[in-house]
């Protein structure tokens, strides 16, 4: 479960760029069979679309508006982000999102098994143009 007291001391600066163009702080899972961090996408901004080779996602919204796109084999759609709206992006899911609104669009992230490293993230043709 997410405990949103983790980032009382989250880092101004993020700790990588994410493959999809996102600001990634590290967080500590509270599983040692995942990882676990905070993406943050500024206002106005839409990210590269991505697929995953091996892990799947678990996000959880704790800040600000946007979209998340995804597409596998049973088709594509898009959900609206919002505070608390919880979502999966399962293995071979392609996937995008964006930020709109005002604020910054934050995520908290799951993902199992623990991140590999950016060769596991695959940019390809997303739904919006990237403007990371």
């Amino acid at each position: 479960m997410f405990d949103p007291a983790s980032l009382a001391n989250i880092s101004k600066e993020p700790d990588v760029i994410a493959p999809d163009g996102s600001e990634i702080r590290l967080l500590k899972s509270p599983l040692p069979e995942s990882s676990m961090v905070h993406a943050l996408l500024h206002p106005g901004t839409t990210t590269y679309a991505v697929h995953h080779l091996t892990v799947e996602e678990a996000w959880f919204c704790i800040r600000g508006e946007g979209e998340l796109w995804r597409k596998d084999t049973q088709g594509e759609s898009v959900l609206k982000l919002a505070t608390g709206v919880s979502c999966k992006i399962t293995l071979g899911t392609t996937f995008q999102f964006r930020a709109i609104g005002d604020n910054p669009l934050e995520i908290a992230i799951t993902t199992t098994p623990p991140w590999p490293g950016d060769h596991e993230a695959v940019r390809t043709e997303g739904k919006w143009n990237p403007s990371v």
